[in-house]
């Protein structure tokens, strides 16, 4: 394992983002805070609880999945489709450094950026709302999971987007509208009998379930299911991803 290399690639793109800290952090944290604001003041005074729970703590763990799943795709896509647009791609790919290194390096970077984020969103979500976390390590395993899964889809992504109006175009269309049907403000018990079923195909509700019953012991879905899709995606992912270094799919002319 060449962790020389490791490290180069992961400070190169940690320093990009610290470069654009406003875009990277700011601008997230902002818009999440308009959340709370919005769904916390205005709906919450109309649900006063769900599960237990006041409303605006109950979407705090949606809101948190919202910006972490959003956030990985972009910094992994953006993160490795910048060498392909600008040919640096080929240093990499003709240096003494494996494909695993290669990946570990740029979805490692992608995923932390992602997990300072979500952290950050949580700590100013204690600012509006009495957060609890019954479950610590839990939190933090779906935390982990959740940022480096979604930094793998990222990176398919970056690898498969011939333009850069591509890089946008899953996180836009079909990520955001799945999470926001995925239960990050309400819960599938309030629906009617057919759309709870139909919402189960949905596979962001099982990401958002586990990471909320982690902290209110309330879930839509058993938790161990939740740990288990989250699994199999990472996995399918990965074989994704090494499919795409040993075919050199987008990668090599």
């Amino acid at each position: 394992m060449n962790l020389h290399a490791i490290r180069a690639i992961y400070l190169f793109e940690m320093a990009r983002a610290w470069r654009t800290i406003a875009q990277s952090l700011i601008a997230p944290v902002i818009s999440t805070s308009l959340y709370f604001v919005v769904f916390g003041a205005a709906i919450g005074h109309r649900i006063n609880e769900v599960g237990g729970i006041s409303y605006g703590a109950f979407i705090v763990p949606g809101l948190v999945m919202l910006s972490l799943l959003t956030h990985s795709i972009s910094n992994a896509s953006f993160g490795i489709y910048f060498p392909r647009f600008s040919g640096t791609i080929y240093e990499v790919l003709s240096a003494p450094v494996s494909h695993l290194e290669i990946l570990v390096s740029y979805v490692g970077a992608a995923a932390t950026k992602s997990l300072i984020l979500g952290v950050i969103i949580m700590a100013t979500a204690t600012f509006f709302v009495p957060l609890r976390i019954d479950h610590p390590l839990w939190m933090l395993l779906f935390l982990v999971l959740t940022c480096v899964t979604f930094s793998l889809f990222g990176f398919i992504i970056g690898i498969w987007a011939d333009g850069f109006e591509k890089l946008q175009l899953v996180p836009l269309l079909i990520v955001t509208p799945l999470t926001f049907l995925g239960g990050s403000f309400y819960s599938i018990d309030m629906l009617p009998a057919f759309w709870q079923k139909v919402t189960l195909l949905n596979p962001v509700v099982y990401l958002i379930s586990g990471f909320r019953w982690s902290f209110y012991s309330i879930a839509d879905v058993s938790v161990v299911v939740s740990l288990v899709m989250t699994l199999a995606f990472l996995v399918a992912c990965l074989i994704i991803v090494l499919w795409m270094f040993r075919t050199g799919y987008r990668l090599k002319p």
